[in-house]
């Protein structure tokens, strides 16, 4: 018992049947992948933004990723100046119209004033026309002095009309200056009004509210934030359409082209693939943090194929096709090594092993294609065997001709 055990140990530690694991050379679809991280993205979305002349602060808004109904109150924001402005205006609007009712009411008492001096010409006319029936029976002095009256009376009368005249056209035009002041002034109380209702901020459509970030602190807007005009406050995505979006290390982006395939898979929906192209490429990085030499490139990949649409922010697995050929001759990477400035094979005969001198062709971190000097069905190794195993040597000109040799016999027979 102990002798058997002893012999065994021995052949073991000799190395002389090392066992050695070999792969069995067949044709497959060769692919050469990238697998990255990625996050599902609209590829359209409606951006809300802080309504004109607001700078303010939020009192209130609504939970991210939350559905909403068309009207629906999504965010409350608070302006105090803009609080003032609306008060200011409505005093000044105040004074505004009391001041037309004031010049309207001094207008009707010069008009009264105006009227009741032309009453009064006109009853002096009158009388005077009156009088100059009895012109005959007066003396040339008198009728004089009467003719002299009826022309005064007569020019009175003139100036009347035209000063009435005048004083019309001059209160018009002040009327008209004042009601444009109240225009201006009824304006911007009703700008004042529509901007302090725009404080609540309700949704334009249905569907889902992603909150922006703030500008200040880089993280989704909460209550207490500064916001101001312009500033997005979220955005209401349309998830008909979606994209990816991919953050890759500088050596995978460099090797991913725009076209590439991509295949998707969602931890959120297991189960559901979906497939795509690489569409867009950003010619700058981003540093992974502030200072870092290490960036981060933006790649932006379709959604073209899916059973079931991802929403806004689903993490994604992305699996990035760089080359494909189909029913090729392929063998992993590790069972190829370099001999003499050449690729080599070990390939498996009865009573050890032959290098033998192959041409590859693509191949990736695990695979390699093998152009010439393997066929289907033989048995190569995955690590290289001790030299005494190694029976024969033989490169590709032998194989080539050996394959010659073999078609001729072939077509004679």
């Amino acid at each position: 018992m102990h002798i058997t055990l002893l012999i065994f140990f021995l052949g073991c530690g000799s190395g002389s049947n090392e066992i050695i694991s070999t792969y069995r050379v067949q044709k497959s679809d060769f692919v050469d992948a990238i697998f990255v991280d990625g996050y599902a993205e609209p590829v359209r979305s409606m951006t809300i933004s802080c309504p004109q002349g607001i700078d303010g602060t939020v009192l209130w808004i609504i939970d991210d990723g939350s559905m909403v109904n068309a009207g629906d109150e999504i965010c409350m924001l608070e302006d105090n100046n803009l609080t003032s402005e609306y008060e200011e205006s409505l005093i000044a609007l105040e004074n505004a119209e009391a001041n037309l009712n004031k010049v309207r009411a001094n207008h009707q008492l010069q008009i009264s004033v105006l009227e009741a001096q032309q009453l009064t010409n006109n009853a002096e006319s009158m009388i005077s026309a009156l009088d100059s029936l009895q012109l005959k029976y007066s003396s040339d002095n008198q009728r004089k002095i009467k003719e002299l009256e009826l022309e005064r009376s007569a020019i009175d009368k003139t100036r009347f009309e035209k000063k009435f005249r005048a004083t019309l056209q001059i209160q018009q035009s002040e009327i008209r200056g004042l009601e444009i002041q109240l225009q201006r002034v009824r304006m911007r109380v009703e700008s004042s009004r529509q901007r302090l209702e725009a404080l609540s901020i309700k949704a334009p459509q249905a569907g889902m509210v992603v909150i922006s970030r703030s500008p200040m602190s880089g993280r989704k807007i909460v209550p207490g934030d500064n916001i101001w005009e312009g500033r997005p406050v979220c955005t209401m995505p349309e998830i008909t359409e979606m994209k990816v979006l991919i953050m890759a290390s500088e050596g995978n982006y460099k090797r991913i082209q725009l076209g590439d395939t991509v295949e998707f898979s969602f931890d959120a929906i297991p189960g559901k693939p979906a497939f795509g192209k690489v569409v867009k490429k950003a010619p700058i990085g981003q540093a992974v943090s502030r200072g870092s030499k290490v960036k981060l490139f933006e790649i932006e990949a379709s959604v073209d194929s899916v059973t079931q649409i991802p929403d806004p922010g689903f993490s994604a697995q992305c699996k990035i096709i760089l080359k494909r050929v189909n029913d090729t001759l392929t063998v992993p990477q590790i069972a190829v090594f370099e001999t003499d400035s050449t690729k080599v094979v070990y390939v498996k005969q009865k009573n050890g092993y032959e290098q033998r001198e192959v041409k590859t062709g693509l191949s990736s971190t695990k695979e390699t294609i093998i152009v010439r000097g393997l066929k289907s069905n033989e048995y190569i190794a995955l690590t290289q065997p001790p030299k005494k195993q190694i029976k024969n040597k033989q490169s590709l000109n032998h194989t080539d001709s050996k394959s010659e040799t073999d078609s001729i016999h072939q077509n004679t027979q």
